[in-house]
């Protein structure tokens, strides 16, 4: 029985039924998302973190695009249903909101 709560396409079918050793394209996929993934994380604290200003706008203009990237491997992973997500409790959702709305009042800047 499928999970009520899981957000996901239908396989497109393209892949063997049975694993072999050799990657399939949604292990292509997985690993491109998963590379992304990483140089997102570590672009953003290298642009963050870049003293000179061309350096920052070139690795900026980097992370841009590894950004564009990810999501683009994700939608095509999400459309062959090869990605699933998990859809949250309405009440989950009230609580994380309750918990987190009070911070806003010690932001410096409203």
């Amino acid at each position: 029985m499928p999970n009520q709560n899981q957000i996901a396409n239908p396989q497109s079918g393209q892949l063997p039924q049975v694993k072999g050793p050799q990657m399939n394209d949604r292990d292509y996929l997985n690993d491109c998302l998963a590379t992304c993934k990483y140089l997102t994380d570590n672009f953003n604290i290298a642009v963050r973190e870049a003293s000179h200003q061309q350096l920052y706008d070139d690795m900026l203009q980097i992370l841009n695009e590894t950004h564009q990237s990810a999501r683009d491997a994700f939608n095509l992973m999400f459309q062959k249903g090869w990605y699933k997500l998990e859809a949250a409790e309405q009440q989950k959702l009230q609580q994380a909101y309750q918990q987190f709305s009070g911070y806003s009042t010690q932001f410096p800047y409203h």
